[in-house]
């Protein structure tokens, strides 16, 4: 299944190469010659050469089933037998995105380590001991689970089972790393790059520093002096350059990332088989249709859908004959997936989101893509406005936009809004407390979420999805919500990445044009 899952990303890409390629040889034949609004020709080297890319759809990402968006009711399909309400039902909606098919593997971490410790290991040692996995997380005062401590990450037997011990910080790391990997290979594979095992430190690939200029790799023989969509001008045949791509050549993906709350949770609640219309006929549960524990089907009747604790000390069921078959997380294409070809959305491993965690997040005002986190940046420039130079990873360096850049925006009025709304100080109007000044808000005891006084929530506190093979079933429910601090790890815990949509947000609907 893996090996379908490759074989059908290199043919996306080959698709996608094939017509950029006919693009290229037709001159502009697939896009306008010629601007409507300014008379001006594309691609044309004699007036200053406007490249304008063949419209194309984006490519599916490794790993990415595409889940189209619209809109559901977000928060508890049951009663909480703890009465934390932190998830009462609201409506909203999210855009189409893509989502990884599977947790993120051992095997797929493995290979993220090794790159870093041929490209850091040398010279910067700390990233790779930063990046590894808390395999301690296993360990327990009164049970022997060393062994896991010893094997569990490195040992081949455990290739296709989910890498745990991974902090929310780490994983969006990871993410960060898969993206430059999966643009690095596109780039080669259309031609502007060639292989380059031999990159080091600042002199790696990065997204963001390539399309900045900062980052040249090694050129193809046969394709320097190539154009993106034009053709060569007299002065240009003796070129030994090869123009760089940019982000609106549509080669280059979006960022992997961690899915939002709202994005997991439709994801997992796989709304497509239980639809009639444009209307859901039922709430689910879990994951899969109807609100049983157990598959329904004849042939595997009575056999438990996910990965979970069926009662005390009951991880597996009896010998021979398993429920769930599994002590620990299982193999992740494990049990069946849902409507949207997802495995293990309920049950194996709870997973981080990139939501911040606040118990009254449904009050959010906005309904569409609801997200709680936010803190904007922007590429750190220098006093002449350029982009400043990479840093010694050979990455592009981001800050926090400064609430002067701020001030006179209607959509924001500062960069960190992790806070808005929350009821905290900062977003409750009370008049015996005056006009405080921003440095009093972000100082004051007097704040909600003071952890460590007042509460364990704090601004690092991440939501957790999904119940691990260690819950009971009310945590199987795509609406229940945790949370845990983003520097923490947990045997419980893993991940899976996602990437946004971009253009059409109906996949099918561009296949039949």
């Amino acid at each position: 299944m893996r090996m379908r899952r490759n074989l059908l990303f290199v043919m996306s890409i080959a698709a996608g190469l094939m017509a950029l390629t006919t693009a290229c040889n037709k001159g502009t034949k697939d896009v306008s010659k010629v601007s409507p609004t300014t008379g001006w020709a594309y691609n044309d080297p004699k007036n200053g050469d406007f490249q304008v890319a063949p419209a194309k759809e984006q490519i599916t990402g490794p790993g990415l089933k595409f889940i189209p968006g619209g809109t559901y009711t977000m928060g508890a399909t049951e009663e909480t037998p703890f009465y934390e309400w932190d998830n009462q039902p609201r409506k909203v909606t999210v855009n189409s995105f893509y989502m990884d098919e599977t947790e993120v593997r051992n095997i797929d971490y493995l290979e993220y380590i090794h790159w870093l410790q041929r490209v850091y290991g040398q010279d910067y040692p700390g990233v790779v001991r930063k990046a590894l996995p808390d395999t301690n997380v296993w360990r327990n005062k009164l049970a022997y689970n060393e062994p896991l401590v010893e094997t569990y990450f490195r040992h081949p037997a455990y290739h296709e089972y989910p890498v745990v011990g991974v902090s929310w910080i780490q994983a969006n790391a990871y993410a960060s790393w898969r993206t430059d990997r999966v643009n690095e290979i596109l780039l080669i594979k259309a031609g502007y790059l060639d292989y380059n095992p031999t990159q080091k430190d600042s002199n790696s690939f990065n997204t963001e520093a390539y399309l900045a200029g900062q980052y040249k790799g090694k050129i193809p023989e046969k394709r320097k002096g190539l154009l993106h969509f034009g053709k060569k001008g007299k002065n240009e045949q003796n070129d030994t350059t090869l123009q760089r791509v940019s982000f609106e050549s549509g080669i280059l993906l979006p960022h992997y990332r961690l899915p939002t709350e709202a994005e997991w949770e439709y994801a997992a609640l796989g709304l497509r088989g239980n639809t009639v219309g444009n209307r859901v006929v039922e709430r689910k549960t879990y994951p899969w249709n109807g609100s049983s524990l157990r598959n329904d089907n004849k042939k595997y009747m009575g056999r438990f859908m996910a990965n979970f604790k069926d009662g005390n000390g009951n991880y597996m069921g009896v010998a021979g004959d398993g429920n769930d078959g599994n002590a620990i997380p299982a193999p992740v294409m494990s049990y069946w997936p849902n409507d949207y070809g997802l495995y293990n959305m309920a049950g194996n491993v709870s997973e981080w989101v990139m939501d911040v965690y606040r118990p009254m997040s449904y009050q959010e005002v906005n309904d569409m893509n609801p997200f709680r986190g936010n803190v904007f940046k922007d590429i750190k420039r220098t006093a002449s406005g350029s982009i400043a130079p990479k840093d010694s990873l050979g990455r592009i360096q981001y800050v926090p936009i400064s609430d002067k850049e701020a001030a006179s925006r209607n959509n924001y009025n500062h960069a960190n809004n992790i806070n808005a709304g929350d009821g905290d100080f900062e977003s409750t109007i009370q008049s015996d407390w005056g006009n405080p000044s921003r440095d009093e808000i972000m100082n004051s005891t007097r704040k909600m979420y003071d952890y460590g006084v007042t509460t364990l929530i704090s601004d690092k506190s991440r939501v957790i999805k999904g119940g691990s093979w260690a819950d009971g079933p009310y945590y199987l429910s795509p609406g229940v919500r945790r949370f845990m601090n983003e520097n923490k790890a947990s045997a419980t815990v893993g991940f899976r990445c996602a990437m946004t949509r971009v253009g059409d947000p109906n996949e099918s609907r561009q296949k039949k044009k």
